[in-house]
């Protein structure tokens, strides 16, 4: 599903290079759940917005799905994402004065026939995803009349809408008290393992991360190597 080789990121500020990623290579499974963790400057944000296909790197190949996106134009990586990628952020990023519906279905716009409005189906494909999150009784709230998970539950809705091959999301649970961030991971983990997603999610929260398959570690733009997560046991955290 992933492939990035060598892949680097250097910023350029007036004459000075500041490297982010130094050279990354790791491959990602159809189905996997894999977090990306880090310290401040680790790059690992830097990593996320080329795998969301935001940001291009200064060198090396990232193959999505078989495909080598890393030359690809602006309006080829606009496609890309509307048809492969789902993003959840800490920020849930709706807009206040539509409903929880019409944010759902804000991704479907690009697929209408240049009138505007959504075919019959895909009116019905964001009614079904709204069950599936728990939410199907909430379809005419508005973003202000809901609680911040319920909230984060409509921005996966939307992450989810096209169907997409792959979710990032990136620290979905930062803006969340423990127990509802709980709730949110228990939910992105079901539709990785019911729907067979590829999930990336960027954490700096060691028991988030704990709950994937594999936890990728980067250290000053490197991946580190010697990285040892803590592992979890039932009742609490094992030394």
């Amino acid at each position: 599903m992933i492939d990035v080789k060598d892949l680097t990121k250097i910023y350029r500020l007036g004459s000075v290079e500041v490297p982010a990623l130094c050279g990354v290579t790791f491959h990602i499974d159809i189905g996997e759940a894999v977090a990306i963790m880090g310290q401040s400057g680790s790059g690992k944000s830097t990593l996320m917005n080329i795998l969301g296909c935001l940001d291009l790197p200064t060198s090396g190949q990232y193959f999505l799905d078989g495909e080598d996106v890393s030359k690809k134009n602006d309006d080829q990586l606009a496609a890309i994402r509307n048809k492969k990628i789902g993003f959840v952020f800490q920020q849930f990023n709706l807009l206040p004065r539509a409903t929880v519906l019409r944010n759902v279905e804000l991704p479907l716009q690009y697929l209408t026939n240049g009138d505007g409005r959504l075919r019959k189906e895909h009116h019905e494909q964001a009614m079904v995803i709204l069950e599936a999150v728990g939410l199907g009784d909430r379809i005419k709230h508005r973003p202000t009349e809901l609680s911040g998970g319920q909230q984060q539950r409509v921005a996966i809705a939307r992450a989810l809408v096209n169907e997409p091959a792959i979710i990032l999301a990136d620290e979905p649970t930062g803006n969340l008290d423990s127990h509802t961030g709980a709730e949110i991971m228990q939910l992105l983990l079901k539709l990785n393992q019911d729907r067979n997603l590829t999930l990336v999610i960027v954490t700096h929260d060691p028991s988030i991360a704990a709950q994937t398959q594999r936890i990728i570690h980067l250290r000053d733009g490197l991946i580190d190597e010697g990285f040892q997560p803590v592992q979890q046991a039932a009742g609490g955290s094992q030394p």
